[in-house]
């Protein structure tokens, strides 16, 4: 097809079959005869070249015709720019005609390069060339391009048709096409014609083989891009390799993308990236640039671009960070679990320092009272103490593969970030807290949570209720908590406020029945007990027997990790069931370094529990905890706080009872305004986050929005239903069929598949087994995995990449399942074996 063909057919006509009225303003009379030739019985054209008044007449005539159904389209050809402003069109008599139909041109779409272009598409190169000489070049010129020159081999061979396809076949052939280029020796010839006109490369290697063309390919296209998006000079060393003007680079561009982004060819994409890299040191030639564009080619622009945010960070530039991020997110390097888990390191250090940027913004209105305070904290500031504990997370999970140490300064950065914003709201509170005392007139108190919210719930007998106590479950935690539960069932959450001092052993009494009425603390020996109604308690045991005197058989408690993973019976007698969950206080105390990651295991089990609860004809939830805590990662080795002299029992290296005398760095009050009813004097603390004991990373015991307020989750179980299917298949993958894992952090790809146009999503949990059945690695929070659930919500027939973080301390066989998050239904499984080079 001719270009004025093209044009005629593929441009004009349509628009005329269209809107009826068709004027074309054409100054430069390109389009002249092409239009005439287009007149037809039913198609009128209308030619004001050389007579605007004949041709008005005309095409008034022809317009009245249209309109008695006469004709059936009308096109004006006017030898003049479009007019563009109202002035312009009420000068324009033609102006009338496009008001009753369209125009061409119309937008860039329109533009005489871009019909060309969409004309001949195989050959874009050779069009854009002609054009950076000639603006204006005829259709004859235009015609000429690519004449004779179909490529009948090559689309034989390969069994494709457009020039694109030909190239993309080239570089990643199939097996089929692999052996009949193999067998066939007359493509080559023509792939070098094609090479020349469609890039402008002339094949250099001698080899008449599949793998030496291919490679040769690889290379002038991958280098050729990384020119392209390159704003900088080209390093001496770099100049005279091959590659492709600047014609050629909407053709090269789209190449690249579809290799990167196609799933079938990503594998030979990043081997061949690695094997140019290497061939043409690029890491070495291009150490001294600075700017390396907005594309990744090669994976050493990966990590410069990295780096580039990392310092934008540090410099307080959080725009561009975020800008880097963004366009990187879904680069084929961060693919690569290594990379993708330092990305994801630096985007929580983002978030959590806009996070901390944006509160403290907020300080000065919102801190002006303790009940402001309270609900600012509740409402909003305990965010920075959730993307705090994410951060906490990415460090434990970056820092272990960080050999170039460029992610230590981010992390001590970000920190003091945090210890900054968190000081700031720890003086606030202290203020508050002398002024106010403990607890606040008008705010639930943990010691009235029993009495006042589980107690009235057992007034009818053959109700149902679980009482699920989890030791340090602070704020944020709980309002994660409600958001995993609130996938699957009705749930509250109110703030509460501990009982001082924030222990376990005075925060898991004050939940028991009773505690609201009369609740105390009483020496001992060398410390104190808390105390109700002359019982005192100093173990689990104790505070067990309370509530059994209390509610005799309708009561039963069990651990939730016994619960969840056994099948014990619970007699239909049982009312009230409480399920007791250490492991959050457990980690942080015995392992502080890990614990973030452990968290959301210790949810996930609450999660299930729940599910197991409601199979069991429980009918009501609700959820407490004893205290807070406060992650101290930010403290440095001299931020502590001196012990007062004085006769003061040490609770938990964050406060005092006793008496003594104190220094400007600590609070007192009496235990009557901290709420703490006993005969133990003064109750005292620092008025900072220190501690009296350095290198602590996690601690409760004292005074901090963190360690004090609480959360009280309230759920009414939904009607027990069957789990219906959702239609939706799961499948796993891992490289494409391998067998062996050789990195401790692989990707997986993910896919679901659905027949049904109707099937909703499936929400699925990702985990490494053993043969055993033991969790040996866990699907990594962030992106894609929800970081308060760790599951993954898979739309129908679509597909993600999943980074697995597999055990440091286990080798062997896995098997990897894609998991229903509460019944642990499988939906999926491949089996792998590990296969660690280090």
């Amino acid at each position: 097809m001719s270009i004025q063909q093209f044009i005629q057919e593929q441009v004009l006509l349509p628009r005329l079959k269209k809107s009826q009225v068709l004027v074309v303003y054409d100054p430069d009379r390109r389009y002249r005869d092409v239009c005439r030739e287009m007149s037809r019985e039913k198609l009128v054209v209308v030619d004001a070249s050389e007579s605007s008044i004949q041709s008005r007449r005309e095409a008034m005539k022809a317009l009245t015709a249209l309109g008695k159904a006469e004709i059936q389209n009308l096109l004006v050809y006017v030898p003049a720019r479009k007019p563009i402003e109202d002035e312009d069109k009420q000068k324009d008599p033609f102006s009338l005609y496009a008001a009753c139909g369209t125009v061409f041109p119309e937008g860039d779409g329109d533009e005489y390069l871009s019909i060309c272009l969409k004309a001949k598409p195989d050959h874009q190169t050779q069009i854009r060339s002609v054009f950076a000489t000639n603006p204006n070049p005829s259709f004859a010129v235009i015609d000429a391009i690519g004449g004779g020159l179909s490529w009948p081999n090559l689309r034989s061979t390969l069994k494709v048709e457009s020039t694109r396809d030909i190239l993309f076949a080239l570089l990643c052939p199939s097996e089929v096409q692999t052996n009949a280029l193999r067998d066939n020796k007359s493509w080559i010839s023509e792939a070098k014609d094609l090479f020349s006109v469609s890039l402008g490369m002339e094949l250099k290697t001698k080899i008449e083989a599949v793998l030496a063309i291919s490679e040769e390919l690889w290379r002038f296209i991958l280098f050729s891009e990384f020119v392209f998006d390159l704003p900088e000079e080209l390093p001496e060393s770099l100049i005279n390799v091959p590659r492709a003007e600047i014609y050629a680079k909407p053709l090269i561009e789209d190449i690249c993308d579809r290799l990167r982004n196609d799933q079938r060819t990503q594998d030979a994409y990043i081997q061949s990236a690695l094997r140019i890299e290497h061939e043409l040191s690029l890491t070495s030639a291009c150490k001294n640039i600075k700017d390396l564009g907005h594309k990744d080619t090669f994976p050493f622009e990966e990590r410069t671009f990295l780096k580039n945010a990392i310092e934008n960070l540090m410099n307080g530039d959080l725009d561009t960070t975020r800008e880097i991020l963004n366009r990187h997110s879904k680069s084929v390097w961060t693919g690569r679990g290594e990379s993708q888990i330092q990305w994801d390191f630096l985007r929580s250090s983002l978030m959590l320092v806009q996070t901390c940027q944006d509160n403290e913004r907020a300080l000065a209105d919102r801190t002006r009272s303790m009940n402001g305070l309270i609900d600012f904290y509740v409402s909003q500031y305990r965010e920075v103490d959730q993307r705090h504990r994410e951060f906490e997370q990415s460090v434990s999970e970056s820092l272990w593969q960080d050999t170039d140490g460029i992610l230590f300064p981010v992390q001590e950065y970000v920190r003091k970030q945090y210890g900054k914003i968190s000081e700031q709201i720890q003086l606030v509170f202290t203020k508050h807290l002398q002024e106010t005392g403990w607890p606040i007139t008008g705010h639930l108190s943990n010691t009235a949570v029993f009495d006042k919210i589980v107690a009235p719930k057992l007034e009818v007998s053959g109700h149902k209720v679980a009482f699920i106590v989890v030791d340090a479950l602070r704020y944020e935690l709980g309002v994660s908590l409600q958001h995993m539960l609130a996938e699957d069932e009705q749930v509250e959450i109110k703030p509460a406020l501990a009982q001082l001092p924030s222990v376990t052993l005075v925060g898991m009494a004050s939940l028991l029945p009773g505690a609201s009425i009369d609740f105390s603390l009483v020496k001992t020996g060398s410390g104190y007990l808390p105390q109700i109604q002359g019982t005192t308690f100093s173990n689990v045991s104790q505070r067990m027997d309370w509530i059994k005197r209390k509610y005799g058989m309708r009561f039963h408690e069990l651990r939730l990790e016994d619960f969840v993973r056994k099948d014990i019976p619970i007699s239909p007698d049982v009312d009230l069931f409480l399920l007791r969950s250490v492991e959050i206080d457990s980690h942080f105390e015995n392992n502080p370094d890990t614990a973030p990651n452990e968290i959301l295991n210790a949810l996930k089990r609450i999660r299930q529990a729940i599910h197991k609860l409601k199979q069991r004809g429980f009918e009501e939830v609700i959820i407490a905890t004893d205290h807070g805590f406060f992650m101290n990662t930010h403290a440095g080795a001299g931020d502590t706080c001196s012990k007062p002299p004085g006769e003061w029992i040490n609770v938990h290296d964050r406060s005092l009872l006793g008496n003594g005398n104190l220094d400007s760095n600590h609070f007192q009050m009496s235990t009557e305004k901290a709420g703490i009813r006993g005969d133990l004097g003064s109750f005292a603390g620092p008025l900072s986050l220190a501690s009296y004991k350095k290198g602590i990373l996690f601690y409760h015991g004292g005074c901090s929005l963190q360690e004090c307020i609480v959360p009280v989750l309230q759920l009414q179980l939904k009607d027990k239903k069957m789990d219906m299917p959702s239609g939706v298949n799961i499948e796993l993958s891992y490289k494409n069929g391998s067998k062996r894992i050789s990195t401790r952090v692989p990707v997986l790809d993910v896919r679901s598949v659905s027949p049904s146009l109707f099937a909703g999503g499936e929400e699925i949990l990702i985990e490494a087994h053993d043969p055993q059945g033991n969790v040996v690695g866990e699907a990594k929070c962030g992106g894609v995995v929800n970081p308060a659930t760790g599951t993954i919500l898979m739309a129908q027939n679509s597909e993600v990449k999943v980074m697995i973080k597999m055990s440091d301390t286990y080798e062997g066989k896995v098997i990897i399942k894609a998991l229903h998050p509460v019944t642990s239904k499988v939906f999926a499984k491949i089996e792998l074996e590990t296969d660690y080079t280090v």
